[in-house]
């Protein structure tokens, strides 16, 4: 078994945490504002038909390794050449037997959603995106295994800014649909030229049976689950543009894709780092358990205040941007997806972490229930509610993370209570004076900057104030293990 270094975890972790983000940061600003100009330059209808393609490609991404790159990740043991390339193999094999088939339902794909060429031209894109993505996956997985989060992110930044930067272009130029079929292009050969450059691997060919089925036994469970979240979100996605028009579709984008800004900035982050982490500490429950409290911590910490000064100031926000008021149906969606999202910066460290300690089994029956919940409720929702329903159901079923904690506290005793309370009521002290102070003064944007920063600098004086202790302790944690 290999042997674990504690404090190297730690230190490694705690740097990747700020690689990640600090890297991530500007290039996260920068989606930020391609999306805004996207939203600005392109209608709803042409929004909906990338989201709706997009979520298509996804489903297919979910035959690609069938859970071998987290079976190698979550290993306790030291990977092996053959294992290597027994999972290259393999994946090779799935996804170009998956490109073919895409490529050949083109037609199909055409019909059952009436696209038009240029969305025909986007499905075929991100289909051989899909195949450059499936390059990356050994040289990922070598990087993230060990820790190295502030190599894994350049590939990341690398693909953001050429995607950003090619369709934002398009766009502005009137090129429509076309703006996103050369950017996805664009960024997957990016992608792929970027991560090899980094931590190169020798491509190779090869099959172990022994590595293949130990790597199985937990890859196919883990897999299993990741493709009911598949079902449960972007195969649903992918009904959604059958049973309504494109444009309620793009309402349902727009909403979702703000409502999961703070999780795509932060959660997503803290997710790359838990899941390698948490594996690295399976053996001593409980450093695992105080990795898990402060993850928990750390997510609410962030995500619980962005996430209401989005909800408070976006009905200002669609007024005050040019050409924005066309998504303003979309707000009543913004606010109960964003509830998904504060549910979710608490379940998701948790199945992570049951992940990490071999209970893929555990994680897959819970999403056996959020899939069939999603599938069940959800159209009855559509009905009674029109396609807000859509994101009334995502709260609702996010709402179950009560069912994760008391699942979790099964295999670990940790205290759930104490690292969200501090956050929750500093977020609501925020929330109520943000929402009086912006009746005077959202009117422009110089405005809304003046009262985030106020809610902003609110929230952080309250925190200090609830938490004192815990936070200069984390703060002097982090910065001894920066120094070294």
């Amino acid at each position: 078994m290999e042997e674990i270094d504690i404090e190297a975890v730690t230190r490694k972790s705690i740097r990747g945490v700020f690689a990640l983000v600090s890297r991530t940061f500007a290039i996260q600003v920068i989606g930020l504002i391609a999306n805004l100009l996207l939203t600005i330059f392109l209608s709803p209808s042409v929004f909906g038909v990338y989201f709706v393609v997009s979520a298509a490609i996804a489903f297919l991404q979910y035959f690609s390794d069938i859970g071998l790159a987290a079976a190698l990740i979550q290993k306790k043991e030291p990977i092996t050449e053959e294992e290597l390339r027994t999972t290259f193999t393999i994946q090779q094999i799935l996804v170009i037997s998956v490109v073919a088939i895409a490529l050949l339902l083109s037609g199909f794909v055409k019909s059952f959603y009436h696209l038009d060429a240029d969305g025909v031209l986007l499905f075929q894109a991100l289909v051989i995106s899909f195949f450059l993505s499936s390059l990356k996956t050994i040289p990922s997985i070598l990087l993230e295994r060990d820790l190295h989060f502030e190599k894994l992110v350049i590939p990341q930044i690398v693909e953001n800014l050429v995607f950003s930067l090619v369709a934002v272009i398009l766009a502005a130029k009137g090129f429509g649909v076309a703006s996103f079929t050369y950017a996805v292009l664009a960024r997957g050969i990016g992608g792929v030229i970027a991560i090899y450059i980094i931590n190169p691997w020798r491509i190779g060919i090869g099959f172990q049976k022994n590595a293949a089925k130990k790597l199985l036994s937990f890859g196919i469970p883990f897999q299993t689950n990741s493709f009911l979240a598949l079902i449960k979100d972007d195969l649903f996605i992918a009904y959604l543009g059958k049973v309504l028009p494109l444009a309620q579709v793009g309402y349902i984008g727009f909403a979702q894709k703000w409502a999961f800004v703070p999780l795509r900035l932060i959660m997503d982050n803290v997710i790359r780092i838990t899941f390698p982490s948490f594996s690295r500490l399976q053996e001593d429950k409980n450093i695992l358990r105080k990795a898990v409290e402060k993850s928990i911590f750390a997510a609410c910490f962030l995500i619980f205040p962005s996430l209401m000064g989005l909800v408070v100031l976006a009905p200002y926000f669609v007024h005050i941007i040019p050409k924005y008021l066309k998504w303003e149906p979309a707000i009543i969606s913004l606010v109960f997806f964003a509830l998904n999202a504060a549910f979710s910066s608490i379940s998701t460290p948790l199945t992570n972490a049951l992940s990490a300690i071999g209970k893929i089994k555990v994680t897959l029956y819970l999403m056996v229930f959020w899939t069939v919940a999603n599938w069940a409720i959800t159209p009855l929702f559509i009905v009674w509610f029109g396609f807000n329903g859509v994101a009334y159901a995502s709260a609702l079923i996010a709402a179950s993370v009560v069912l994760v904690v008391f699942v979790v506290k099964r295999y670990m005793q940790f205290s759930l209570l104490r690292v969200v309370l501090n956050p929750l009521i500093a977020t609501l002290l925020m929330g109520v004076a943000v929402y009086f102070l912006s009746g005077f003064l959202a009117k422009n944007i110089i405005g809304v900057i003046f009262v985030i920063g106020f809610g902003a600098v609110l929230y952080f004086l309250t925190m200090f104030a609830l938490a004192k202790n815990e936070i200069l302790s984390d703060i002097q944690m982090v910065r001894d293990n920066l120094k070294r």
